[in-house]
């Protein structure tokens, strides 16, 4: 039997859960938004905890509150950003546009802890004493800039790295592999494998430098810009100092947004962050989609690679084993691509002086870091790091490879090749013809071609 007590907030009283932190504000806001029982993450309630323990000790330095409140919230807000009390903020992500809501439940939660279960004679008031010179029009955005950049250097990008240099270590390893390229899934002129792989570390790299690119735009916070971003009601060094102190606390460099009105009305570094993920994953499919193709097989496919078996295949025939670590990849990154349209499409509502859809936003992109986040790791420790090579297969296929005859159209002519290409193809044999087991000379026709000249200058 649920049991509640009587808390009022500025519209009246509310019934709230015996045993909860928060108030009548929060209660409501849970009647109100009952829509998906989605709630904000571990990563934004830290980010929200650092914002109100910087705000306290920013008042209370500069004399807006008493030491003892000031200590007490900023006590409280520690417990927060901790994950203590996690459990106790029960809005739904989908709720007024502001994020006001959540704002208020952090609010309250905090002025009930610092009060403490004793109900000594301090009083905490929620918007008083613990968003005083705050609104949650600075809060939410700057709450949200701070954890998603925070996950991006500290769990994102060391993925990333992580994948690049598997790979990297993967092209050294492959670098004397010799194999037929494809264009327009055709046969072309030779590649080696170690430079395919290459060259998806150099994607991989390419990523990473976009997505360092679009944190820098997140050390710009909106606090201090108050309601519309004037600033009304907060001391003028009020957002400075507390930025000081949540650099200090999350570790990063943070600063004032140049324009407060701007960084309230529109999420641009919110949308450049989901362009830079949405990219991360665009480059992911491709590298996933060309191993899983160059593995596939074992006897019908291209079949130049192996991955690690880490499962049975199908339910109904024995043996088989699938390509599901990179079919893992490949999902996340559909859903990060997805995360980025609902971006888009939110980042429009962005009326006057307030953008209207942050927590959805901020919500879309911490979850695609988090699942891109893991979906690289995994990737790079049960597949990228375990592939090895089926040389024999690579071999047979360059040596049925027409492609390889381009090397000779420089001396001989384009149309005297392609005739030469035209007959190997209808004759369905191999077009080249060795005995040194792609070591030494190929031979086309009643021309010898060294092997060095089937691969360009960029070894």
């Amino acid at each position: 039997m649920n049991e509640f007590r009587i808390e009022r907030d500025s519209m009246g009283e509310m019934q709230v859960p015996v045993n909860a932190l928060y108030g009548a504000s929060t209660a409501r806001a849970v009647q109100n938004f009952p829509i998906s029982q989605q709630r904000f993450s571990r990563a934004f309630i830290r980010a929200l905890g650092w914002v109100k323990y910087a705000c306290a000790m920013a008042n209370g330095d500069l004399g807006i509150l008493s030491q003892d409140i000031a200590k007490a919230i900023s006590h409280a807000s520690d417990i927060v950003a901790r994950g203590d009390v996690d459990d106790q903020f029960v809005v739904d992500i989908f709720q007024t546009g502001s994020g006001t809501s959540t704002n208020m439940n952090a609010n309250e939660v905090i002025a009930h802890l610092a009060v403490g279960p004793a109900k000594t004679s301090m009083m905490i008031h929620p918007n008083d004493h613990v968003n005083r010179g705050q609104s949650s029009n600075d809060v939410i955005p700057s709450a949200g800039h701070i954890a998603i950049k925070f996950e991006i250097d500290t769990a994102l990008l060391p993925a990333l790295k992580s994948l690049g240099a598997a790979l990297e270590s993967k092209s050294k390893e492959f670098a004397q592999i010799l194999k037929s390229g494809r264009t327009h899934l055709q046969d072309a002129v030779p590649i080696t494998l170690g430079q395919e792989f290459a060259g998806y570390a150099a994607q991989v790299h390419d990523q990473v430098g976009l997505v360092h690119a679009a944190s820098l735009a997140l050390c710009s916070l909106a606090l201090g810009g108050t309601a519309v971003g004037t600033g009304v009601n907060t001391h003028p060094l009020f957002a400075r100092k507390a930025i000081e102190v949540i650099s200090q606390k999350s570790g990063l460099a943070f600063h004032e947004a140049h324009d407060h009105v701007a960084a309230q009305a529109y999420p641009g570094a919110l949308v450049m962050a989901s362009s830079a993920l949405r990219g991360v994953a665009l480059s992911l499919m491709k590298i996933a989609n060309d191993i899983r193709w160059l593995a596939s097989g074992p006897v019908a496919g291209i079949g130049e690679l192996r991955l690690p078996a880490v499962q049975p295949g199908s339910s109904i025939m024995p043996g088989k084993i699938n390509p599901v670590i990179a079919e893992s990849l490949l999902m996340v990154c559909a859903a990060v691509i997805g995360n980025d349209a609902a971006i888009a499409t939110g980042a429009q509502w962005s009326n006057f002086e307030l953008h209207t859809m942050w927590p959805l936003l901020i919500d879309r992109i911490l979850e695609s870091i988090r699942i891109l986040t893991s979906g690289v790791q995994n990737f790079t420790e049960k597949l990228v790091q375990g592939i090895t090579v089926n040389q024999e297969r690579c071999q047979e296929h360059l040596l049925y490879n027409p492609a390889v005859a381009t090397v000779l159209a420089p001396m001989l002519g384009y149309d005297r090749i392609a005739a030469w290409v035209h007959e190997a193809v209808e004759r369905g044999g191999q077009v080249i013809f060795t005995d040194d087991a792609l070591q030494g000379n190929f031979k086309i026709g009643d021309q010898t071609i060294p092997a060095k000249w089937l691969i360009g200058p960029h070894r």
